[in-house]
């Protein structure tokens, strides 16, 4: 079983704080995009099985992300349905999600959505302070979330979440409390808080590391300031019975994201479009899967990733054959419609090891020291111990029997935590999962 994944690029507006590969394009573009991103949907079956990989027919969650999904047209959207529909077996209770930027939605489209199966839409609204939204190039107004939260609960489309980012410009205790107020009374089952990125791929990144005053980056709050409005949402979510349950995201009962669940826990999915990350497993020969991954190395798409064969384990037994495939296409429009190669990398067990920890601390159940024991062995875990206990020493992490978990400091330092199990052992070509778009931490800003 696994899900889907289908990137759109495009915005009506690029915000100032966005550093994913989304961008504002003439509406000529989309059509031709929807037309290659249906091409690689019909042939993902073969692409999957040249990689040596197993691509399950069974699929329980599609995601539709961006940039924002909600500016393609709804027979764009149709088409793209129903292609998934036709070449993979949506099961009946899937959860099929769309990202939208309010003030998008539309009567029309929201009948689109809910013609086509759609059961959640995740509204990027980022503040319910008007100012503080068209601060970083928003479109929308509070009254105009309001408004498309209640259309869509009457087209029978209720699982909702919002996106909130602490740090924006302008933002204070008072209307980042606002903000929350407001998210708790929509009655919303599930909530993403993301804590503001400074990087230099975006405006807003560049402008604050340059210390300038463009996009009011002078007003963007301090790092304190926004730990504390990170920290406050955590309290003020779970009194309000939305409880954390991953780093960045809080959910009542039953409302955790399926899809995102399968990044964090491993799970199978194939991505589709600009940028878009894949994670499937190799066939049950694993020496045979190998084997082919190995001679479609030598196209021009994977003469930069042919997988590793054996490595020796430091006492002489020898680790068995990467079970697991990870690629993802060209992070740009032009790459991507000039169909550029696939990154692909195999995860060897150790660095599935990593990934265990990195992508399993997490969430707030985190990870059962046993379970990994019994499918790495004592030895490995046994050199993961040091890092372990100075975490639990330095009060970034918690253990309770065989389950060690991050602690409310840990989650605010996740990357560093993340780092304890990567810098000795990882290939510099998965250390990206860590914060990239299948890891989002609280440092990670959302788009739509």
């Amino acid at each position: 079983m696994s899900g889907v994944y289908i990137s759109v690029p495009f915005c009506r507006t690029k915000c100032s704080y966005c550093n994913f590969a989304s961008d504002v394009f003439s509406k000529n573009a989309y059509e031709s995009y929807v037309h290659r991103v249906i091409e690689d949907i019909r042939n993902s079956r073969k692409a999957a099985a040249e990689l040596g990989c197993i691509l399950p027919e069974d699929v329980d969650s599609i995601y539709l992300g961006g940039g924002t999904p909600s500016v393609l047209d709804g027979p764009e959207l149709e088409r793209i349905f129903e292609t998934v529909l036709r070449h993979f077996s949506v099961l009946p209770n899937a959860e099929i999600t769309v990202e939208c930027a309010p003030g998008s939605l539309s009567a029309a489209l929201i009948d689109t959505l809910a013609r086509c199966g759609v059961n959640r839409v995740s509204l990027g609204v980022q503040s319910f302070v008007d100012h503080e939204a068209a601060a970083v190039g928003r479109l929308h107004k509070r009254a105009t979330v309001l408004e498309e939260i209640a259309r869509l609960r009457e087209a029978g489309i209720s699982n909702i979440n919002i996106d909130l980012i602490a740090g924006l410009p302008h933002q204070t205790a008072e209307s980042w409390d606002y903000s929350l107020d407001e998210i708790i009374a929509t009655g919303a089952p599930h909530v993403s808080v993301y804590m503001l990125e400074v990087d230099e791929d975006s405006r807003l990144g560049r402008e604050l590391i340059a210390g300038g005053t463009r996009y009011h980056a002078h007003f963007v709050p301090d790092d304190a300031a926004i730990a504390d409005f990170y920290e406050q949402a955590c309290e003020r979510l779970e009194s309000a019975g939305i409880p954390q349950y991953e780093i960045s995201n809080f959910a009542r009962s039953g409302y955790e994201s399926k899809h995102n669940l399968k990044y964090w826990t491993r799970q199978p999915y194939i991505g589709f479009g600009v940028d878009a990350h894949s994670m499937l497993t190799t066939n049950e020969n694993t020496t045979s899967a190998a084997k082919a991954v190995e001679e479609q190395s030598q196209t021009a798409a994977l003469k930069r990733c042919a997988p590793q064969k054996q490595e020796l384990h430091p006492a002489g037994t020898v680790v068995p054959f990467p079970v697991a495939v990870r690629f993802s296409t060209p992070d740009s429009l032009d790459g991507y419609m000039n169909r550029g190669p696939l990154k692909v990398t195999t995860v060897s067990q150790q660095a599935e090891l990593e990934e265990s920890f990195f992508l399993g601390l997490r969430l707030n159940r985190g990870v059962d020291l046993e379970s990994l024991r019994a499918s790495f062995g004592h030895e490995r875990l046994a050199r993961c111990q040091t890092q372990i206990d100075d975490c639990v020493r330095e009060e970034l992490l918690e253990q309770q029997g065989s389950i060690i978990r991050l602690t409310p400091r840990g989650r605010l330092l996740s990357n560093e935590v993340f780092a304890r199990f990567l810098a000795e052992q990882i290939p510099t070509e998965n250390s990206a999962l860590q914060s990239g778009a299948m890891a989002e931490g609280p440092q990670g800003t959302r788009c739509a």
